[in-house]
């Protein structure tokens, strides 16, 4: 009797491709080095709104309907609070007018104020400079708006797509003014290396944050406590010291990467 053929898994890496390949196919001429903070401020902003909404239906449930506009209720369980126009619920309703760029920008900019911990994390006035296309950027939008970011708390899709993104990203760029992206495969082998179970976790030229996410998945992988660990880092240039900020977050990851991007040569 012939064996039936397994039906085949869905695979996880090609939802990741697929929505590289639809932001990509979006990017037109702008440059790679500078479409990447456009496509993850996205990315970041859909999984906050995600988890503030998430939170938000919870006080409702329990009868603190009259609390959801206060910030307290959002940061007690590390979400962050957002206004009503920073909330991806209105940003995909304005997404085909002319001005989206700036409500983006407007967007982006109240996330960050009301929450002290993204104090210079996110892009300022980014999309507006820009200029791009808006029915481009609404399509970026709608692609966007397909991820699920609280659907599969184990799976960590918002981190992983993030994570996949980087490396695209870097492997377009290639070796730009000095900077090097650092393959994964390395950072595990030195987190494998160095075995963070407790302590300071210090990178002085931290990137992105590979090496602390790599690191606390280390610990969670051995069954270790990820409150025992401390995260320190420094980041010489401006814009990816606003993607490690926003990389971390989205992993809920607490680091103390200092108040503004620096050298850690010159400024310890």
């Amino acid at each position: 009797m012939a064996k039936k053929k397994a039906a085949p898994q869905k695979s996880d890496k090609g939802f990741e491709e697929s929505l590289w390949d639809s932001a990509n196919r979006l990017r037109g001429s702008v440059e790679s080095s500078v479409y990447k903070h456009v496509v993850l401020s996205l990315i970041f902003l859909k999984f906050v709104s995600d988890k503030f909404e998430e939170r938000r239906a919870e006080l409702i449930d329990e009868g603190k309907g009259d609390f959801t506009d206060q910030v307290a209720f959002y940061t007690m369980k590390n979400v962050f609070y957002l206004p009503e126009k920073s909330r991806w619920s209105y940003i995909q309703q304005q997404a085909k007018q002319g001005d989206i760029a700036l409500k983006i920008d407007t967007a982006l900019t109240q996330v960050e104020k009301n929450n002290v911990s993204l104090k210079g994390a996110l892009p300022d006035n980014y999309f507006s400079r820009l200029g791009l296309d808006s029915s481009k950027l609404a399509a970026l939008i709608d692609a966007i708006n397909k991820i699920d970011t609280v659907k599969d708390k184990e799976q960590d899709v918002v981190g992983r797509v993030y994570e996949y993104f980087l490396g695209k990203f870097a492997a377009s760029e290639g070796k730009l003014g000095g900077e090097f992206y650092t393959p994964k495969c390395i950072v595990n082998l030195i987190a494998e290396m160095i075995e963070p179970y407790k302590g300071k976790i210090y990178d002085p030229c931290c990137g992105s944050g590979g090496m602390f996410v790599q690191s606390l998945k280390f610990v969670q992988s051995h069954h270790g406590n990820t409150k025992d660990i401390s995260v320190y880092g420094q980041e010489y240039t401006a814009t990816t010291y606003k993607l490690a900020k926003m990389n971390l977050a989205v992993r809920g990851i607490n680091a103390h990467l200092g108040e503004v991007p620096a050298d850690s040569f010159f400024k310890d």
